[in-house]
């Protein structure tokens, strides 16, 4: 059975996991470690996109395609946060972030981890987890009236979908390909 849980914003955490070469780990725990972050607090206006370029092959005479021939995939998204510290600018300039002029720049890599769990039904599960993320931009904003903002726009190299349901995992098994 499928889950049919609704979610709002509010049901939801992100979390951040390390990914990436050796000296990309080491950057992450080091950034990780000096701002305690783990679960990223307060965030709002979550999205993750996934786009899959489609060709479309047309015969002569057709209004409608023949075929479509799936291509590359894309994968984007944003965050925003209402809580400012520097680990998310850390994040998206590596060593460039410090005030030092000429050290060499090592953007980390890491997984973002999007769990959403409705209280009225705790044992069932969405997580979303999104390899390979790297941050591309960076803002801050400071309105007059009303809260401070930062947001981050990020690319990823792959996607996983994992639901729990009951306590036991949903797993979609393929037949075998011939």
């Amino acid at each position: 059975m499928a889950l049919t849980n609704i979610f709002t914003g509010a049901d939801g955490t992100l979390d951040v996991a390390v990914a990436g070469t050796d000296t990309e780990k080491a950057d992450f725990d080091a950034i990780t470690g000096a701002y305690t972050i783990g679960t990223i607090g307060r965030v709002t206006d979550v999205e993750v996109c996934v786009k899959t370029d489609l060709e479309e092959f047309y015969e002569i005479g057709k209004r409608d395609p023949q075929t479509l021939h799936p291509g590359n995939v894309h994968i984007s998204g944003k965050i925003g946060r209402a809580y400012i510290n520097g680990a998310l600018l850390y994040l998206l300039l590596g060593r460039g972030a410090k005030e030092t002029v000429g050290t060499t720049t090592i953007q980390p890599r890491f997984v973002l981890n999007l769990t959403m769990k409705d209280p009225a039904e705790p044992t069932n599960t969405l997580r979303i987890k999104v390899f390979g993320v790297r941050f591309q931009e960076w803002g801050v904003h400071l309105p007059q009236d009303d809260f401070v903002m930062e947001q981050v726009v990020f690319k990823a190299i792959t996607i996983a979908s994992a639901d729990t349901e009951a306590g036991s995992d949903i797993n979609v098994a393929f037949p075998e390909a011939a």
